[in-house]
């Protein structure tokens, strides 16, 4: 879904990746990583914020990387990078390094739009990654991902996947994902239905929501509820990872500005910001990673890296209702 433009090369030495859509530029990311290592694990692949950045910036990209032919540098939040790291940034693109990939994951707009501007005049490889606000764009998005795959879904399936899961992206890929692997021939409406229409995302997010209340039996309670009603453990998984994501992207935002411009800002939508802000007590820095990171476990482990999904999930539900409550 994400349009590349100047190269489709995934190993161009630059890739600018623009946009505030985390699974596009996450899927960006991906295809280069692939493209460099060829599926070979021969890439070394590192990702860098704007705030661990070295400061000898060039000199660190153009080393050699060891033990690896090939190393893919990511540079996250690109538009974040300080005025000083953008003139080296702008003097490494006029020469870049022949063994090194650099990725630029940049959200567009007027802030760091001289990085952009440099990094398209060097002639860049370009993937746009918009957020997808409009309905008609995610029905696109889901028709693509199955033509991705060689599957036929009718127009009536997808726009009932759409209007069962919601606007969540990865939400919408997992859902595709789990259907193909699980549906033979034609995914049809009446497949959707019976998969996620009227309970998906309902128990999904109320096991997030709960749990990131802190609401502990309550969140394992919705959660054995949504896996006996057969919710996909992939979308349980994700509605937990957006819900703790949406409390630490709330928490780092500029205080005292007004929902309309957060909503904006964040990506979400104002009766959100709401939401999450009463959800959000209690919560620390520390505790989002911890949450993520148990997330990010128990996805592994319902994805098939794990013998048990269920004890994953309640693994992880635990620990983010913990998270929720420790700085209460």
């Amino acid at each position: 879904m994400a349009r590349k433009t100047t190269t489709d090369d995934p190993l161009a030495p630059v890739t600018l990746a623009v946009g505030q859509e985390d699974l596009l530029l996450d899927r960006a990311v991906q295809q280069v990583v692939a493209g460099g290592g060829g599926g070979g694990g021969d890439t070394d692949p590192r990702a860098l914020l704007p705030e661990a950045l070295p400061p000898s910036t060039p000199s660190y990209w153009t080393r050699p990387p060891p033990f690896f032919p090939h190393k893919v540098l990511v540079v996250r939040n690109a538009q974040d990078l300080s005025a000083d790291t953008i003139k080296d940034v702008k003097g490494y693109l006029s020469a870049p390094a022949e063994e090194i990939t650099l990725v630029l994951l940049h959200a567009g707009g007027a802030k760091g739009k001289g990085l952009l501007d440099a990094a398209r005049k060097a002639g860049a490889r370009e993937v746009a990654c918009p957020k997808m606000t409009k309905p008609a764009d995610r029905l696109a998005f889901v028709r693509a991902e199955f033509r991705a795959t060689g599957r036929s879904a009718t127009p009536e399936a997808c726009q009932a996947l759409v209007d069962a899961i919601g606007s969540d992206l990865r939400e919408l890929a997992s859902a595709c994902a789990q259907l193909v692997a699980d549906v033979e021939g034609t995914i049809d409406e009446a497949v959707v239905a019976r998969y996620y229409t009227g309970r998906a995302e309902a128990s999904s997010f109320t096991v997030a929501d709960r749990a990131v209340e802190g609401r502990t039996a309550e969140a394992l309670e919705a959660l054995r509820w949504a896996v006996a009603t057969g919710v996909a453990p992939v979308l349980i998984t994700s509605a937990l990872a957006q819900g703790v994501r949406a409390i630490g992207k709330l928490a780092s935002a500029p205080r005292g500005a007004r929902p309309g411009d957060l909503a904006r800002e964040l990506g979400m939508p104002p009766w959100k910001i709401d939401r999450v802000r009463q959800q959000m007590r209690g919560w620390s820095a520390d505790g989002v990673a911890v949450a993520l990171r148990a997330v990010a476990e128990a996805d592994a482990g319902v994805k098939g890296g794990g013998d048990d999904p269920e004890y994953a999930l309640e693994k992880a539900v635990v620990t983010v209702a913990r998270a929720a409550r420790a700085g209460r």
